[in-house]
């Protein structure tokens, strides 16, 4: 009788379905344009894989978050959280990609959410996808489609 493989998975949010090693470490494989950054939080807050502070944006309105590879890859898996404990909002967000160096795009994703609070302040999103020669990928975000003067703010941006 084969014995079962099996693993202890720490429940923790963050944790659990994924270690660090299944994500890419954009910070040495990439590099990133964006629109706006708040100097306390700087982008690496959010891609980094130890940091846990997040982005967030130096204005309000909408923002755009674009990870240029240094290299084309293949892509299998993109998760972003995002976390609102200040004001109830509907943000909404556009996940594109590009294999010809942001040329052209091709949306994966675009998605209202509801943070009503205290109840709702998280938004865990896991995509699993299968994009080839990735080049670009880039997360546009309208932090309150209701256009009330709200920062946008992104706590991980992971790829895999």
């Amino acid at each position: 009788m084969t014995a079962m493989r099996k693993q202890l998975i720490n429940p923790n949010l963050e944790n659990s379905s994924t270690t660090n090693q299944d994500w890419l470490d954009l910070t040495q494989q990439a590099q990133v344009e964006l629109t706006s950054e708040d100097p306390a939080y700087p982008i690496e807050g959010a891609l980094d894989l130890e940091k846990k502070a997040g982005w967030r944006a130096s204005q309000a309105g909408s923002q755009c978050i674009r990870i240029i590879f240094d290299e084309p890859r293949n892509v299998r898996r993109i998760m972003l959280l995002f976390e609102e404990k200040q004001q109830p909002r509907t943000q909404e967000f556009v996940l594109r990609w590009s294999s010809d160096s942001g040329h052209t795009y091709q949306e994966i994703v675009r998605q209202q959410y509801n943070f009503s609070l205290p109840q709702t302040t998280r938004e865990l999103e896991n995509y699993y996808v299968n994009l080839k020669e990735v080049t670009t990928i880039e997360l546009s975000i309208i932090p309150d489609t209701n256009q009330q003067n709200v920062r946008a703010s992104l706590t991980h941006f992971r790829i895999g």
